[in-house]
């Protein structure tokens, strides 16, 4: 009779909790170990809050352009407006989330799978740990997964309070809107979130150290969403690295390096975040690890100690939650014998949720620019579409690129409302290998926002002529 695999999983996130139906799917015996509650950060204080503040900021939004498609408030005074409540709008957020980790743990439970709240950490090869209000633990694991995400990033000179300087995880705490935001940082959470606050009402200052928005981004797409901040009302500090943060008799003092000052009611940072995996066994355990403290794994998930494998924000491979439930999925398939291909980042289709959004998947211009893939390029703006135009959309465009001789969409762009979900046919067309004469000779409905995607497929094909 064949021994039953036991695997011990250490963070109950998107990698935690998708290998664990996994393993209980292959007939293993899996104990997820994780110390606050399923679905980690992804669920409770980052991407499932963040987006349904975005979400309340966008349904804001829709009240400021309503007077452009004839639409107004019958009766209304001048002073008639929309208003965002903080506190029921929080409260509403964090219910969200609390939902959705129960019903990730019921889910993951309903499989077998055993829960245990505390603190894992790998003690001897094939055996972990766990510390909990019940006491000390001793775990025996065949295979451990190791997915404890991340934390966020601070500052020497801007420690966070709770109160005026805040991180991400700390913004729903707030019982009132801040009169002036300060936003420090401007990757995709710091874009994401002073968007969010803009849309709510807030004055918004967001600090960049770089050229512009969204460095790591598509160029045009970026350009795009600063030309929208800035005509919404959001002050954008370019080529201004921020020094430090204090609390004021008033508010907040954010010090710039070049000795600018801004001051607001309180500041955000969002510069980034620090794996969690100082501190629970890794080193001795021989996991290797970069000097940032990420777990190096190669494309199954496998780290470079036997039988230890490594899925999520911790890893350092793609900062998404869908990266991190793939890396679960696959470490688990590989660790217990089942198929696997591994991982094709190549394949992801990622989505920066401010408004217009900005989804991309595959190659970016960057790479054909830079000369690492040589491809054809068409960009589309929406102003051409009809659907966009009866939806009062001014701004986003689609792009596509292809590789030359076989005509194989290799990557895309969209910038539009709702991108996330656009992105999704180019998607397709990159993971399956599909041609620009593939894509143009499917039926898109007449009017669509989808249109413009096999608009811009007929005319990469036209370049051929």
């Amino acid at each position: 009779m064949t021994r039953q695999r036991t695997v011990a999983i250490i963070g109950g996130g998107p990698g935690g909790y998708e290998s664990a139906l996994v393993a209980a799917a292959a007939g293993a015996s899996v104990t997820v170990i994780e110390n606050e509650a399923m679905g980690g950060a992804a669920v409770l204080t980052d991407c499932v809050p963040s987006k349904a503040l975005i979400a309340t900021s966008d349904f804001m939004s829709r009240f400021a352009s309503a007077g452009r498609l004839g639409v107004g408030f019958e009766g209304a005074g001048e002073d008639q407006h929309a208003e965002a409540h903080l506190i029921q709008i929080n409260e509403r957020i964090l219910a969200l989330a609390q939902a959705q980790s129960h019903d990730i743990r019921a889910q993951v439970e309903g499989t077998g799978v055993r829960v245990c709240r505390g603190a894992g950490r790998v003690s001897a090869p094939g055996k972990v740990t766990v510390e909990s209000e019940d006491g000390v633990e001793e775990i025996s694991a065949d295979v451990t997964l190791i997915a404890v995400g991340t934390r966020p990033r601070t500052m020497p000179a801007a420690q966070p309070d709770g109160d005026r300087i805040l991180t991400w995880q700390q913004i729903y705490d707030l019982k009132e809107l801040p009169e002036h935001l300060i936003v420090v940082g401007s990757g995709v959470t710091g874009a994401e979130l002073a968007h969010a606050y803009l849309g709510l009402g807030c004055a918004v200052t967001l600090v960049s150290s770089r050229d512009r928005v969204l460095p790591g981004e598509d160029a045009d797409a970026a350009l795009v969403i600063e030309n929208v901040f800035r005509r919404r009302g959001m002050q954008v500090l370019n080529r201004s690295r921020a020094k430090s943060a204090e609390r004021t008799d008033e508010g907040v003092l954010v010090t710039l390096e070049d000795g600018r000052t801004v001051e607001g009611s309180h500041v955000l940072l969002a510069v980034g975040s620090i794996p969690q995996t100082r501190g629970i066994g890794l080193e001795d355990a021989g996991v290797e690890m970069t000097e940032s403290g990420h777990i190096v794994v190669d494309r199954v998930s496998r780290t470079s100690a036997s039988g230890v494998y490594a899925a999520g924000d911790c890893t350092g491979v793609l900062p998404l939650a869908s990266v991190a439930a793939m890396q679960g999925r696959l470490a688990m398939a590989h660790a217990l014998g089942d198929a696997v291909a591994p991982l094709n980042l190549r394949g992801v289709c990622a989505n920066i949720f401010t408004d217009p959004e900005i989804a991309t998947v595959g190659y970016s211009q960057a790479d054909v620019d830079e000369g690492r893939v040589e491809a054809k390029l068409v960009t589309l703006p929406l102003s051409t579409n009809p659907r966009a135009k009866m939806r009062n959309i001014r701004d986003g465009f689609v792009k596509l690129l292809v590789r030359p001789g076989s005509n194989t969409i290799i990557g895309g762009v969209v910038v539009a409302p709702q991108a996330s979900e656009l992105i999704f046919p180019i998607g397709l067309a990159v993971q399956n290998r599909l041609t620009v004469d593939q894509v143009s000779s499917t039926f898109s409905v007449y009017p669509s926002m989808t249109g413009s995607i096999t608009e811009a497929a007929r005319r990469l094909h036209s370049l051929d002529y």
